[in-house]
């Protein structure tokens, strides 16, 4: 029997109340991910307006996305007033970014990091910390492979976590995925990282494949982080986002087994070790028609994340940041937990601030008693 020749309709996007509005300060490349998303997820993402320097990348940005811009925060604000503000500037500016929308009055969400060094940080959580009105775009921890593996921990799966390896991004990214597997909060820690160069093909970046790519010196970065009892291991290469030649790697340990990317091992009775793997239902492959998504993510025969966006076809990545962006406008609402805190994008940033410093210096650097811990 043929398949038919017309596809059954992609199904649509669960509705989850009414969408999110949002606007967006900054129309650079960090910008056009919430544009993109809210273009992709109608029903629960609205992008109301986003601020420009000028006139003429103004009409740029509504040429491609039909959105109204507008020069200023204030005059943004007079047409119409979204749940949310993303602030989505460059490192330099997105503390007063974050200033100005606060003292407007409204949710902010701000992208990653609020500051670009410690004095920044602090500086900015004296100011708006208080008031609570500060959340900020950390996706990872919602990606779906992390997500699974949040859930599994938090069970107990493994018993007590003790320690986690990322492998995986980059300084306050990685160090979100890291206190998120350890559950570890804004406690003190100890940094000690060391930096090593070694020749490496770089065939993919941003700008796309380079075919003429040779060995180049690239450096890998490890850094222990010692939590007192817990400790995580911090493993990057340049450019490990986009190089193929480089895996992504996730390993937590428990007290009773761990979690090494996908497969999870641990006790079954006390005399059988056993070893289950996550597993990956996506939507569209060989003759499934239902259209390409990923549908769920399953442990030993339940499932333990689902897409909350199916219909969309979002990438991973594009799939947190979109909940970020939905769980920002129910916290903005009040319908809803806030989504990740000012307090703890600090910490992420304070701490990858002591990786790279622990790397220059050769010495342990401390990270303890900060205003927003």
């Amino acid at each position: 029997m043929t398949p038919p020749e017309t596809p059954p309709a992609t199904p649509p996007v669960t509705p989850v109340g009414r969408p999110t509005t949002f606007a967006v300060v900054g129309s650079g490349w960090r910008s056009r991910f919430s544009l993109r998303l809210a273009r992709m997820a109608p029903e629960r993402l609205r992008a109301t307006g986003v601020v420009t320097r000028t006139a003429e990348r103004g009409a740029e940005v509504t040429r491609e996305w039909g959105v109204a811009t507008h020069r200023t925060t204030g005059d943004l604000l007079r047409h119409d007033r979204p749940d949310v503000v993303v602030a989505s500037v460059p490192w330099p500016q997105m503390p007063g970014a974050v200033r100005e929308l606060v003292d407007a009055g409204v949710p902010v969400l701000a992208e990653t990091p609020p500051a670009p060094d410690l004095d920044g940080l602090r500086s900015l959580w004296a100011d708006v910390g208080a008031g609570g009105r500060v959340q900020v775009a950390e996706q990872y921890p919602l990606m779906p492979g992390h997500a699974a593996r949040l859930s599994l921990l938090r069970e107990g799966v493994v018993g007590e976590v003790t320690s986690a390896q990322v492998c995986s991004t980059h300084l306050y990214h990685a160090v979100a995925l890291a206190r998120a597997f350890l559950d570890v909060g804004t406690a003190d820690v100890v940094v000690s990282a060391r930096s090593f160069t070694a020749p490496l093909v770089d065939p993919l970046s941003p700008a796309g494949w380079d075919p003429s790519a040779t060995p180049q010196p690239q450096t890998t970065t490890l850094a222990t982080l010692d939590f007192g009892g817990r400790h995580a291991l911090y493993d990057f290469t340049d450019n490990q986002w986009w190089n193929p030649l480089r895996a992504r790697r996730v390993v937590v340990r428990g007290s009773a087994g761990e979690v090494v990317d996908d497969a999870v091992t641990r006790l079954a009775d006390p005399l059988s070790p056993v070893t289950s793997h996550l597993s990956y239902r996506r939507r569209g492959t060989d003759l499934d028609l239902e259209g390409v998504d990923l549908d769920t993510v399953a442990f030993d025969g339940r499932v333990v994340y689902r897409n909350a966006w199916a219909g969309t076809r979002m990438s991973d990545d594009d799939l947190a940041v979109a909940q970020v962006l939905a769980d920002a406008g129910a916290w903005a609402r009040d319908e809803g937990p806030p989504p990740y805190p000012l307090a703890q994008a600090c910490q992420d940033h304070a701490i990858g601030l002591a990786i790279g410093e622990s790397a220059r210096t050769g010495t342990d650097v401390r990270v303890a008693g900060e205003p927003w811990a």
